[in-house]
Formats: C-alpha cells, structure tokens, sequence
C-alpha cells in the first residue's frame, strides 16, 4: 500500500503540471465532448507508458545527453508550433464557419494519436520520467520486480484518472460555450502552444 501511495502522490504531481498536454484536454472536450477528451488522455498515458518502459530498460542515460536534448527540444518546439499555428489560424477559421460540429466527424484513434504526439515530443516529459526513475530508485529504493511495476502503475492509473477528470469537467462547460467562445479558445490555444515551442527552441540553446 505504501508503494501504492506514493505512486499516487508522483502521478498527482505529474497530472497538474501546466503544460500544453493540460490546454490540449481541455480544450479538446469542450469543443468535441467528454470521449474525445478521454481519447486524448489515452494517447497521453501511451507516450507516458512508452517513456517507462524506456527508463527501466536504461535508455534514461542516452535520453540525457545533452546533444539529445537538443534534438529532442527542437523535434518537440517544432511540432508544439506547427499544432499551435493550426489551432490559431486553421482551426479558429474552421470554428468560425462552421459552428459547434467542428471535428465531430474525426475518427477516434485520431485523438489517441493527437494526444500520443503531443506529450511525446514534449521534452520536459521525458526529463519527468528521468527524474520520477531517479526517485524511485534512489529515495524509494523501487529499482527492479514488482515494486518498481506497482509504483509506476499507480502514477501511470493516477494521471490518466485525472486526465479523464480533466475531460469530464472541461465537457459540463460545453452548454456555455458558444461558437465565438470556441473560437477565440483555439485561439488562445494556439498562442499557448506556440509559446512552448518557441520556450522548447530557447532553452534548448543553453543544452549545449
């Protein structure tokens, strides 16, 4: 129960950490409902679950050289500014047109795959998950078998719980938006996104 709990506290701290991974939930459920959201988290928890895998196999240390970094900063800024100028001049115009039924039409995996892209190629996850190993080997003493398996099951549940919150409440909002509303939200979203971009390209500078 004790690595259970403490699993819980790491995964709280993960799942309100304000990142574009946040903005994308939201916004995704008020716009196209309470399962697209969940679809989102999914593809979220996917990429999470993929980084574990990756740190307990030891591929934590060449994810942390430097020049890596840099790579991965300016693969992740990138793509947060290619979503960021589609959500503020494409997507805001198709909302503007076309009202509320927007991307009602998408197909679900596409949300998964949306979600999956976003926090992957978001660097600051991955230095998360490099840190969370450090503290559950060195602080909790969980380096391999079944504690290392319920420790990070329990953050990995823990998150995509909260992610899945985050949709349900974001959804109940959905009777007071309207399309004006929608549209300044992806926006809003795009700047949001665009600005962790450029921040991601920046920092990555002082990798070096």
């Amino acid at each position: 129960m004790l690595i259970i709990f403490n699993g819980i506290k790491t995964g709280i701290v993960l799942a309100f950490l304000i990142g574009p991974v946040f903005f994308t939930i939201i916004q995704t459920s008020i716009e196209s409902g309470f399962w697209k959201g969940v679809m989102v988290a999914i593809g979220v928890s996917l990429s999470d679950t993929v980084y574990v895998i990756v740190c307990y196999f030891g591929l934590a240390q060449f994810l942390n050289y430097p020049s890596v970094k840099v790579y991965m900063a300016y693969g992740g800024g990138s793509i947060l500014i290619f979503f960021g100028f589609y959500y503020l001049f494409f997507k805001s115009k198709r909302t503007k047109n076309a009202g509320s039924k927007t991307l009602h039409e998408k197909k679900y995996y596409r949300y998964i795959v949306k979600g999956f892209i976003i926090n992957g190629f978001t660097p600051m996850v991955i230095l998360f998950w490099i840190g969370t190993i450090s503290v559950a080997s060195l602080d909790f003493g969980y380096i391999r078998g079944l504690e290392f398996f319920l420790f990070f099951l329990a953050v990995l549940v823990t998150v995509l719980a909260t992610d899945i919150i985050k949709a349900f409440l974001a959804d109940k909002l959905r009777l007071l938006i309207t399309p004006r509303l929608m549209n300044g939200m992806n926006m809003a979203l795009g700047i949001v996104m665009i600005g962790f971009g450029i921040r991601l390209i920046f920092v990555s500078q002082f990798l070096i």
